[in-house]
């Protein structure tokens, strides 16, 4: 059954040929949306327009904006409290590009990011570019961080790969075929957009070399609120209940095990083959740390892994309940941006 799109995007002009759009959702974004903009000013493939949605910024990021009005082809709207999804949409909606380039607040993207998104679908062979994302860390918390939570580009599988919308492009036409973002996801609306773009039969190509740069969380409030939210999104949307079954059962049986000594050689071997690819990320970068900072990176892996558990297993449930009570009895859609 087709998806349904939104009644503005059917009364929308056709897009003009071979046009270029940027867009972007952002909140409160002050301290970031000066590199997102700046990053876009240095592309070597300069968009025809670029079209930055806010969701009720009270930090100045809208004036800020503003001032690359001169730089770039910049227009900036303002939609008190919408969604990360339907700031998205709103803008996508009035975007005049064939093909559409998503990033978000808080990176930075390389000079070749635009031009290599672009490679595949004005080659004609993809509809939709996969790009990536790497760390972009300003402390030692961060780089173990990034290190602990995002994999390198030689472990994804393309096939299966379901791009963030930190750096995707495709044809407008493909958006407006599956309905755009879902509306009523705050978190992992850009994952289930991916599914609806595979289950429609695009086609992707895999671009590691259209990076963004992104900082990750200061500390580890703000990324077990992240990771809870993420989390949170999942049970929302209905996403990756055996992984979540799976990491509930590994607890439930790792609390008893913790009792008996003579299973602790085990459980020992368990952890390091948990820790392994982290501390395989992070390990390039020991080299240029003195011994005091290296041991502090290499101790905040390890708590950084059970955080995100643990944010994970009070995240989920919470979604699923969302869920369950919007399935049946009426609620409210998501959140804001944030």
């Amino acid at each position: 059954m087709r998806a349904a799109t939104p009644q503005l995007m059917r009364s929308k002009p056709a897009p003009a040929t071979g046009t270029v759009s940027v867009v972007a959702t952002v909140l409160n974004e002050a301290q970031s949306i000066g590199a997102l903009l700046d990053s876009l000013c240095r592309q070597t493939a300069i968009p025809d327009e670029v079209i930055i949605v806010d969701g009720g910024s009270a930090d100045g990021t809208v004036g800020l904006a503003e001032e690359f009005r001169d730089r770039l082809p910049l227009r900036v709207f303002v939609v008190e409290g919408c969604t990360i999804a339907a700031g998205r949409n709103r803008a996508i909606e009035t975007a005049q590009g064939e093909y559409i380039a998503v990033t978000d607040a808080g990176v930075r993207l390389v000079p070749r990011w635009l031009e290599s998104l672009l490679e595949p679908l004005r080659s004609g062979r993809a509809d939709v570019s996969s790009g990536f994302f790497v760390s972009d860390p300003h402390s030692l918390f961060e780089l173990a961080l990034g290190a602990t939570t995002l994999p390198l580009a030689e472990e994804i599988d393309p096939a299966k790969f379901l791009p963030s919308s930190r750096s995707i492009a495709f044809r407008k036409k493909a958006w407006a075929e599956v309905g755009g973002y879902p509306e009523h996801l705050d978190y992992c609306e850009d994952l289930v957009f991916d599914q609806r773009l595979r289950r429609w039969g695009y086609r992707f190509a895999w671009v590691p070399e259209a990076v963004a740069c992104t900082r990750p969380r200061p500390d580890l409030a703000a990324f077990f609120l992240q990771y809870y939210r993420y989390a949170r999104g999942d049970g929302k949307a209905g996403l990756w209940w055996r992984r979540h079954a799976m990491r509930y059962a590994a607890y439930l049986l790792l609390a008893p095990g913790l009792r008996v000594p003579v299973l602790w050689p085990l459980l020992a071997c368990g952890a390091a083959a948990y820790l392994a690819r982290p501390l395989g990320h992070l390990r390039p970068h020991l080299a240029s740390l003195g011994p005091r900072d290296r041991l502090e990176a290499l101790a905040w892996v390890p708590v950084i892994r059970l955080a995100g558990d643990v944010a994970k297993m009070a995240g989920y449930p919470a979604g699923l309940w969302w869920r369950w009570r919007r399935e049946h009895v009426s609620s409210p859609p998501g959140r804001g941006l944030g």
